[in-house]
């Protein structure tokens, strides 16, 4: 009852303060919180990265290993995503299996990727009958909201500093991972006619009103994921459209750095 009673009161004051166009953080309604990006994180992954927004946290290591290619893509490598969220990032989170929101974010943050052509997966043939496979693990280690943002951007900039060990398994020289586009996503959460870009725990509990827009860096749309139940006029998805593809600008620039 206890809990009921704070979720309430918590979920009444960020309506209180959304009705004055302001957010419980202080930030603007189009304002993410603090992005911090660390890269070469784990020794013995071929690519890492750790991400930060605000108090959300989230690792991503990349590995790879020679393999079969799919029967009707012989001459591609392959990506498999994976997503773990541990009990101990979130109170939400329990153990067990993946369960549906562990497997959302691995299929957006997949999809991103594959979609947006990010990696030249033609340049990851080794042989007739065998490729490169790519396995991208996407690690919550907290999760104060937009997990999906945190996940998307640690994946790219794992890939990014991957290095294929060629050398390793006897194909040849190790060389960088041909990565040639860099998708982003940008989650909103909209709410009283309302979009708050990278939404925070706290403002969750207005409730499960999500969307996330993944454009590559000629600003085409690879993909679009719409969380809950709740219904966009077309004005507002244009609205959403224009937003997100100024915000991944802004974040694309910080790829460009690493």
């Amino acid at each position: 009852m206890g809990e009921d009673i704070l979720s309430d009161i918590k979920r009444d004051y960020v309506l209180s303060k959304l009705g004055e166009d302001e957010r419980v953080d202080g930030r603007k309604l189009d304002e993410y919180r603090n992005i911090e990006i660390e890269t070469g994180i784990i020794s013995k992954a071929e690519g890492s990265a750790l991400v930060r927004i605000g108090n959300t946290q989230v690792v991503v290591g990349v590995k790879m290993q020679p393999g079969e290619p799919y029967p009707d893509t012989p001459d591609t490598g392959i990506i498999i995503t994976n997503a773990e969220l541990v009990p101990l990032a979130s109170p939400t989170f329990e153990p067990g299996p993946p369960d549906e929101n562990s497997i959302e974010l691995a299929r957006v943050v997949d999809r991103g990727i594959r979609e947006s052509e990010a990696i030249d997966l033609k340049k990851l043939v080794i042989d007739e009958g065998k490729v490169w496979i790519i396995f991208i693990d996407i690690h919550a280690l907290d999760d104060d909201g937009n997990l999906m943002d945190a996940s998307s951007l640690g994946a790219i900039s794992a890939l990014l500093t991957t290095t294929v060990p060629a050398e390793k398994f006897d194909t040849g020289d190790n060389y960088p991972l041909p990565v040639r586009d860099l998708p982003v996503s940008i989650t909103s959460l909209v709410a009283d006619g309302k979009i708050l870009i990278d939404p925070s725990r706290d403002e969750m509990s207005i409730g499960h009103r999500l969307i996330t827009i993944t454009s590559d860096q000629k600003d085409n749309i690879v993909s679009i994921q719409k969380s809950g139940s709740y219904h966009l006029t077309e004005e507002k998805f244009y609205e959403l459209i224009e937003i997100s593809l100024t915000k991944s600008k802004e974040i694309r620039d910080m790829l460009g750095k690493i």
